[in-house]
């Protein structure tokens, strides 16, 4: 008992928190279809027809393939019995069979080669259309929880999209089907048409009842899927092979994760058992009515009210009739499930980015002639109370060189985000050249500003492309791509790889050659150089370089400087005294700002950082 009390009190709490989703709301998530059904025809209108004709052409040989199987077998009988027949009929009965069930052949061929093709096709389309989406969005809603389990759900269903595009298109070639065969019942006897609804409508709701029980466990676990998730990419990546085995934490992870997993299983194993005996139950009442349908049958048939020839078409119509009632109820409810994962998948693309361009956007001026203001600038992420950067006023005159000092967690990042409209103020407002950020065109700002941030990404691409991602533009610009390596001394790196430019990084990937930290940060330098930027920010950019090649790097990063602004981010004193001035940050809030030697004979903060780096030196 203690086992299944806490699977219930757990299931309990996963409903409370995803929801349980009711028969009326499996029908609201129908309406998701008719989109649906018009993004697979953008996809391919030719391949979507052409499937759509072969499946009503499928739809009526099963009614006809059983009608001439009723004709052979009454010619035998009375062939057989000398009562009459016609040997020439039957032999062109049988060749008509014969057609039909090469006809058949062929549709089904057609038609799975069809569902595979546009299902990839579709598949490919929605997983663009996923990333694109991805995009458009805010970087605060990328750290947010309940984003992420949406863009999970929406990412994890690109099978069953495809799936419920071939469930549907058979959906609608089986009811065609069925009406084909309920009219050749209903000739004979109406009755028959009657017992079979009351015989599969029991399989149906108790089909339906488990459907909508397993996407409100599956959605309600979603985060903890996410978890499991991370625990398998923590045990088995090259990212972090090295900590798992110095720190001995394989037991670890492996312990979490089965703990975790072992809980889920228990979910769905309840209610695996219980689908697996209800289904019995409620599948055996079906069995039931077939079988009472097939005694009526026969008694007709012996009183002599309908032919041999009637009793193989009636029974084989009646059992083909009932397989086809029972899939198409129980697709439906399958079909209603997988518009509820549908129903993640438009969530998602539904969301609006809250940072955008407006409708008469402001051309970003070039060259900036003022520079940058922030005026009472405060933000906050979503979900905190506490505050990352607070009033923080001051200007980036244009051209000017800033460097940002701070302890780690003073706002630094931050505020070079905020620069960038990767977020907007919580409260405040930030001016260049005199109008507010929001005003210019998003695209043309994030291009005026080349940025390498201090957990730059360490993309599993060739050398050249990850260099590219400055401009990904002039990914095919040998010369540019030169340029950018010569400048930020990753030239040294690439002249070491085997295939230069061409050689892929990282061990992700076949073929693929890791880099040291110190290399890795060389590549990275390289996207600022490969952007003709008005504004450069470097956060942290020569923390794993040694003191000879950061120096190199500031050289030339002077030079690639001259006459544009520029903000820097650093704990390395050296480097900072480079700047023209110096804002030192603390708990998110400005305190003092300046040149290193004004900074100095301040006797603030900055100066007490200064002395504590240098006495390291002495």
């Amino acid at each position: 008992m203690g086992i299944w009390s806490t699977i219930f009190k757990s299931s309990a709490a996963k409903q409370q928190r995803g929801g349980e989703m009711s028969f009326r709301e499996s029908l609201k998530a129908l309406q998701h279809l008719p989109p649906f059904l018009r993004m697979i025809w953008k996809t391919q209108p030719y391949m979507a027809g052409g499937n759509i004709l072969l499946r009503v052409l499928q739809a009526g040989i099963p009614v006809s393939t059983l009608y001439v199987g009723k004709l052979i077998i009454d010619e035998v009988v009375l062939l057989s019995q000398q009562t009459g027949g016609d040997i020439d009929q039957l032999w062109f009965y049988v060749g008509i069979e014969l057609a039909l069930t090469l006809i058949s052949a062929f549709l089904n061929r057609g038609i799975s080669l069809l569902d595979a093709l546009l299902g990839d096709l579709f598949s490919n389309e929605s997983s663009v259309m996923i990333i694109e989406q991805a995009a458009r969005l805010d970087l605060p809603q990328f750290e947010d929880a309940v984003f992420y389990d949406k863009l999970e759900r929406a990412r994890r269903q690109t099978t069953n999209r495809t799936r419920l595009m071939s469930q549907f298109l058979l959906q609608i070639q089986d009811m065609i089907s069925m009406i084909f065969l309920a009219a050749g019942l209903i000739v004979f006897n109406p009755w028959l048409i009657l017992l079979l609804i009351v015989a599969v409508i029991p399989a149906f709701i108790s089909e339906t009842h488990f459907n909508q029980r397993s996407y409100s466990v599956a959605r309600s676990w979603t985060p903890e899927r996410r978890e499991l998730d991370y625990y398998r990419f923590l045990g088995a990546s090259d990212q972090t092979a090295k900590e798992i085995k110095v720190f001995g934490l394989q037991n670890f992870l492996r312990d979490e994760f089965a703990k975790l997993a072992h809980k889920y299983y228990l979910v769905n194993r309840l209610l695996a058992i219980q689908r697996a005996i209800w289904g019995f139950v409620f599948n055996s009442l079906g069995d039931l009515g077939y079988y009472a349908a097939y005694v009526i049958i026969i008694l007709q048939t012996i009183s002599g009210q309908v032919s041999i020839g009637d009793l193989t078409f009636l029974a084989g119509s009646f059992s083909r009739l009932r397989n086809i009632l029972r899939g198409i109820l129980s697709r439906f409810s399958t079909i209603a499930e997988s518009s509820l994962y549908l129903q993640d998948f438009f969530d998602f693309l539904n969301m609006e980015p809250e940072i955008r361009t407006p409708e008469t956007a402001r051309p970003f001026p070039t060259p900036i002639q003022q520079g940058f203001v922030f005026e009472g600038v405060s933000f906050r992420y979503p979900g905190s109370e506490k505050y990352a950067v607070r009033n923080l006023s001051f200007r980036l005159h244009a051209g000017e060189k800033l460097a940002l000092v701070g302890e780690n967690g003073a706002g630094k990042t931050t505020l070079v985000k905020l620069l960038g409209r990767l977020y907007d103020p919580s409260e405040g407002r930030i001016f260049l050249d005199g109008h507010d950020l929001k005003e210019y065109d998003l695209g043309e700002l994030r291009q005026a500003i080349g940025v390498i941030f201090q957990d730059y990404v360490r993309f599993q691409f060739s050398a050249g492309d990850n260099i590219a991602v400055g401009q990904i533009t002039e990914r095919s610009n040998a010369s540019k791509l030169s340029d950018a390596a010569q400048q930020s001394l990753a030239d040294s790196v690439i002249a070491e790889l085997p295939k230069g430019l061409d050689q892929r990084l990282g061990r992700r990937f076949t073929g693929g050659v890791e880099l040291s930290g110190g290399q890795w940060q060389k590549i990275a330098l390289g996207r600022a150089y490969m952007r003709d930027a008005q504004l450069l920010i470097l956060d942290e950019p020569t923390a794993a370089l040694d003191a000879r090649a950061e120096y190199e790097v500031f050289e030339r990063f002077s030079d690639l400087t001259k006459d544009k602004s520029a903000v820097l981010i650093s704990h390395r004193f050296s480097t900072v005294r480079m700047a023209d001035r110096i804002l030192v940050l603390k708990h998110g809030e400005m305190v003092e700002i300046g040149t290193h030697e004004e900074l100095l004979r301040n006797d603030g903060l900055y100066a007490e950082l200064f002395h504590l780096q240098a006495q390291g030196y002495q």
